[in-house]
């Protein structure tokens, strides 16, 4: 057990800040993943939950992922030396803030308080346990699906540690990611310390800094004297808040066992559920980086105006609105109902676009087009559906055809592809000719055209 003082000195924010630190790798799970996700958070005291991982709970929030955070005590042990306020009364403060960061972070209503006693963690790990699963147990999903937010095993404070060892353990046994996030490390440790190497970013957008900022500012019995009195002192100094005003969160992360891959009857299933609890679970309408990718995928399309055109994949419509204006006709299919509900309700006065419910490859529309488009959807298929997939396009897309590929390039957990493999399949496995080629960070886009002579597009 690593032994400090709040009152110590610590590390300096500018030691971690020249370090390596701002430059790990990002936390492998985009906007989708965490919207499909369940996350079930551990709070050892209030202001964790801010400190620790606030701009991930405000994410979260933000997709309409499914989060409960569990508050296992009150922090009543934080003022030891006060003599102004009891114990007992400086729990009810401290809870009362609490209420008020989840309420700032959007989750009022998504936490409950267990009551253990402050300090007294490490002699409770089997009752912990058992609450974890009984959380979890109350609303189950594949357990590869659902990740525990804790705080880091080895942060240094006693309650912290035991809270994280217990979650890292439910997660080995049972399957589940685990995300540790660290608050005391960034005080007593130095970047010369090599546990931080290998955890991951999540950066942090100005919303989601506001937000983390405003939940922080709420525990005002932390960062702020309780009075003048000696043992009323300030908790957390403005050296120690520095770690958290980051541009981004650092994460121990670890990913759940890999689980048989899963399949199209799978994804059929886990995305009606995403659509049925949010009109736009990807934020498609809203997100600049959903509007951005949208603009540059119809910009890619070689040909000013297509006559036929098939969408795999359309979700809840949203690129099909823009192609419907490039296209004379076009087919926008999906394997959720749910999702094509909501697109059906968005596309209904673009004429010449219909909807329909398939899911391919088992299931194809017939037809003849002359362009085809897959964005988001190739590595929801199993190689060998997805090598079906392209043969399907190879017998229905006309001569001089464009396909159009566009996925996200980081991994997606629990498929077997991911959007680079999606698209060195359908190149190697087509062998046409590549029109246009655009790669970042983030995605990949790519133009394939069909082989032979297109004819007159009048």
């Amino acid at each position: 057990m690593v032994t400090f003082s709040h009152t110590d000195q610590g590390t300096d924010e500018a030691a971690w800040a020249s370090s390596g630190l701002p430059t790990l790798a990002e936390l492998p799970l985009g906007p989708q993943e965490l919207a499909a996700m369940r996350f079930v958070v551990l709070v050892a005291h209030p202001d964790d939950e801010a400190l620790g991982a606030g701009g991930l709970l405000a994410r979260l929030h933000a997709l309409g992922a499914n989060v409960e955070v569990l508050l296992f005590t009150a922090g009543e042990g934080s003022h030891p030396g006060s003599s102004t306020i009891t114990p007992d009364r400086l729990a009810a403060v401290r809870v009362r803030e609490f209420a008020a960061a989840m309420d700032t972070l959007g989750l009022a209503g998504c936490w409950q308080y267990l009551g253990l006693p402050d300090g007294g963690l490490a002699d409770r790990k089997d009752d912990i346990a058992a609450r974890l699963r009984e959380t979890i147990s109350r609303d189950p999903v594949q357990p590869q699906h659902l990740a525990i937010v804790a705080p880091y095993r080895a942060d240094g404070h006693a309650d912290h540690d035991a809270l994280g060892s217990v979650a890292a353990l439910v997660a080995r046994e049972d399957g589940h990611a685990l995300l540790e996030f660290p608050i005391w490390y960034w005080f007593w440790a130095s970047p010369e310390d090599t546990a931080w190497q290998d955890w991951v970013r999540l950066p942090l957008n100005r919303e989601q800094q506001a937000a983390k900022a405003a939940a922080l500012g709420a525990h005002t019995s932390q960062h702020r004297p309780l009075s003048d009195l000696a043992g009323d002192e300030v908790l957390l100094g403005e050296g120690f808040l520095q770690h958290f005003a980051r541009p981004f969160e650092t994460f121990a992360w670890t990913q759940p066992p890999t689980p048989a891959p899963l399949t199209s009857a799978d994804a059929q299933r886990i995305f009606d559920t995403v659509h049925s609890d949010s009109d736009d679970p990807w934020q498609y309408a809203t997100s600049w980086y959903e509007r951005r990718k949208r603009s540059l995928t119809l910009a890619a399309l070689p040909e000013e105006e297509y006559r036929s055109g098939l969408e795999i994949g359309c979700s809840i419509g949203t690129l099909t609105a823009g192609l419907a204006a490039r296209c004379a006709s076009i087919l926008a299919v999906d394997a959720s109902s749910a999702a094509l509900e909501l697109a059906a309700g968005r596309l209904a006065d673009f004429p010449g676009v219909s909807t329909r419910q398939l899911t391919l490859p088992a299931q194809w529309p017939g037809g003849s087009y002359d362009l085809v488009v897959v964005s988001e959807v190739g590595y929801y298929l199993p190689q060998s559906e997805f090598e079906v997939l392209l043969q399907r396009i190879r017998e229905s897309i006309q001569p001089g055809g464009t396909l159009l590929l566009c996925h996200w390039r980081h991994p997606v957990s629990g498929w077997e592809l991911d959007g680079d493999s999606v698209h060195t399949l359908a190149r190697n496995l087509l062998g046409w000719p590549v029109a246009g080629l655009y790669r970042e960070r983030d995605f990949v886009l790519e133009t394939l055209v069909a082989p032979g002579d297109p004819g007159p597009r009048a």
